[in-house]
Formats: structure tokens, C-alpha cells, sequence
């Protein structure tokens, strides 16, 4: 095994580096999977290379890849837009997002322990601003220093021009980096708000938080350098990038199909447009055309019922399991 993931046959691939483990991860292998990129995971091995491309996977957590990207260790990654912003303007500027993939969607908020509920009671915090001067726990050190180091100087010259902040006073929010279990710090004491993650919101709202604050909304996205290595693969990172974008619009479309008389073509048209036209053929009976156009799937039971209402008639919905567009 060690010959077969020496530095020597990594000569000559592409290096794509994956979340090695979690939600994004079991995403990331469905896309490479529609995208015909092939291979096997060895138990253990965070190296695999791909089977009928001249690519080698690498497995990273989501965290470190935007830095490997961007220092050109490896040629593409898949990683939440959070964890660019989070590694900082020097890591985000030197990596271009290509693709977003439409997955792994979150916010990261300001959350604090919801002031209606009675156990909250006297703790006089219900808005950012209270939160100044006062304790965040937070695994997005960077943004939320980021954040709140902005908020902190607004609210600071407006206590001095009210007059309830000396001159020289300055308020200065304490920033506590918590690795995990964020959502607990404050039941614990440790802080009084959190900046964390966000996709339901059921795991905050379990923990008696609250929203009051978005610093950004992610999902995650394919990532180059941008300055690529000398050794990358321009032809082959183009090929992958429309691989992805395929496998990802055929995620979200599909084919509608049906008959309507030619007097209500215009109007059936303005439901099912196309991404960028229907395709309508003339039917053996000259009053007749079919129409062939790609939907969001999303939209299909309403789009139906619309055509439907006008007339249209033998209404089909075919899966797309792969497309360029």
C-alpha cells in the first residue's frame, strides 16, 4: 500500500481534496459518483487515487482545505463558504470559488439564551448590542473577533456621545474559542452568546438560544487556486468543474414533457420557459406541438396544475440523472 500512495505516483495527478468525514463528506462522494470519478477509500488512508482519472482525492477536514487550496498544496477543494471567510482575507483571496454546490447550506449567527423564557430573566441581554463588552464563545474566532471588533467601536462612540462612556474607555468584547459543543457554553456559564452554525435551528433552540445576528449564510462550493500551481491541470479542472455542474443541475431539474393546441402555446410557454428555451416540435395534428423544457424540480406540482388550467394535455415529469448546461 505504500508504494501505491507513494509521492511518486502522485506525479502527474491532480490533487482534489475532500471533507474527510461528516455530512459534506457522504455529499461530496454522491457528486463524484455522478460525476464518473472513480475510486476506493482505503480503511484509514486519507489518499485515494481515482481509478480511470489522473486524479488523486485527498481527505482534509473542511477547515484546512481553503489553505491548501490556496497555497497551491492541492489543485481543487470542496469546502463550506464559512471556512473560506473563516481562514481569513490573506487564505480568501488566494482561492476562486468555481461552483456552489447547492448543499451543506447554514448561517452562522449571533445566538443568545432567549430572554423569554423565565430562567433568562435579568440577564438583560435581547440584541447584539448588549452583548459589547461582554463573553462570546464561538469555533469562528476569526469572524466573530472580526465581527464584534467593528460593533465594539460603533457602540463604544455612541456610549461616549451619550455620555454614559468616558472618553478614554473603550469597550472590548472577549472573544473564547470553543472547539465544540458551542451551543452549550452558555447553560454552562462559560459566555454570555455564542456565535455558531446554523441549519435548523432545532439544536439551538433545544438549548434555549435565539437568534439576533447573521454574520454570513454558507453552503458548500468548489474551490481552485487562484494562482495555480505550474503543475496543475487546467484541461483536467475544467473537465471536473463541468462534470459537477452537470451532476448538480440534473440534482435540480427536471424534464417536462407535454401536448398543447398551438392557440395556447404562448401562454404554456411563459410556464415551463426553459433554462434557456423549450424545445416544441409540430404534432401529426397541425393544431397540436409538443413541448419538451428542463423545471426546477421544486416547482413541478405547481407547474402541472398551470398547464394543466390552460389545456395541456399527456403531462410528463422525466428524471435528468446527469446533464451539461
Amino acid at each position: 500500500m505504500s508504494n501505491l500512495l507513494s509521492a511518486e505516483n502522485l506525479n502527474g495527478r491532480l490533487l482534489f481534496a475532500i471533507p474527510k468525514k461528516g455530512r459534506l463528506y457522504e455529499k461530496c462522494v454522491d457528486i463524484l459518483s455522478g460525476a464518473d470519478i472513480q475510486f476506493k477509500r482505503q480503511h484509514r488512508l486519507d489518499v485515494a487515487l481515482v481509478q480511470n482519472l489522473p486524479i488523486a482525492l485527498v481527505f482534509l477536514p473542511a477547515a484546512d482545505i481553503p489553505r491548501f487550496v490556496g497555497e497551491g498544496n492541492v489543485d481543487l477543494g470542496i469546502t463550506g463558504q464559512d471556512m473560506v471567510a473563516e481562514a481569513g482575507d490573506k487564505v480568501s483571496g488566494l482561492v476562486s470559488e468555481e461552483l456552489q454546490l447547492g448543499f451543506g447550506k447554514c448561517s452562522l449567527q449571533v445566538q443568545i439564551p432567549d430572554p423569554v423564557l423565565p430562567a433568562n430573566a435579568g440577564k438583560n441581554i435581547s440584541s447584539v448590542e448588549d452583548l459589547v463588552g461582554k463573553k462570546v464563545a464561538t469555533s469562528f474566532d476569526h469572524l466573530a473577533a472580526k465581527y464584534f471588533s467593528e460593533l465594539d467601536a460603533r457602540v463604544t462612540s455612541v456610549r461616549r456621545a451619550a455620555g454614559t462612556l468616558g472618553a478614554t474607555e473603550e469597550l472590548k468584547t472577549q472573544i473564547e474559542y470553543v472547539g465544540g459543543s458551542v451551543e452549550a457554553a452558555c447553560a454552562l456559564g462559560l459566555a454570555d452568546g455564542i456565535v455558531d452554525l446554523v441549519e435548523s435551528g432545532e439544536t439551538m433552540r433545544a438549548c434555549g438560544l435565539t437568534a439576533i445576528s447573521t454574520l454570513l449564510s454558507s453552503q458548500a462550493v468548489l474551490i481552485k487556486s487562484a494562482t495555480p500551481h505550474e503543475r496543475s491541470n487546467t484541461e483536467l479542472i475544467q473537465l471536473i468543474t463541468a462534470r459537477i455542474r452537470g451532476v448538480i443541475a440534473a440534482s435540480k431539474y427536471v424534464l417536462c414533457q407535454y401536448n398543447v393546441q398551438k392557440n395556447d402555446l404562448a401562454r404554456a410557454l411563459e410556464i415551463t420557459p426553459g433554462r434557456r428555451a423549450a424545445t416544441v416540435s409540430p404534432l401529426e395534428d397541425k393544431n397540436w406541438n409538443a413541448v419538451s423544457s428542463m423545471v426546477l424540480k421544486a416547482d413541478v406540482a405547481t407547474i402541472m396544475d398551470k398547464l394543466e388550467k390552460i389545456g395541456a394535455e399527456d403531462i410528463l415529469i422525466v428524471g435528468i440523472n446527469n446533464c451539461r448546461v
